[in-house]
């Protein structure tokens, strides 16, 4: 029951937030346990939280704009338009 509760405290404040902010804060939790596992030290777990925080947000925003595919013109400029 306890960890159902702590669980709950968690997430809810995760409902409130955009595709991105959640992201972000999923892929930082999920990126310092996964550093902290993996080498055991807390410089590993910072190293994870950063690096998930930044391909969580990423993942996020490609969420918000639902219909939207990132395109390249000849020249290298990147652009946004609905997928076709």
């Amino acid at each position: 029951m306890k960890k159902t509760l702590l669980a709950l405290a968690l997430i809810a404040p995760l409902a409130s937030c955009t595709a991105t902010e959640r992201g972000a804060g999923i892929g930082a939790a999920s990126g310092a346990i996964i550093g902290g596992v993996a080498t055991g030290n807390v410089r590993g777990a910072a190293i994870g939280a950063g690096v998930g925080g930044v391909a969580g947000a990423l993942i996020g925003n490609s969420q918000e704009r639902r219909g939207y595919c990132v395109y390249r013109d000849r020249y290298g400029r990147t652009y946004e338009a609905r997928c076709r």
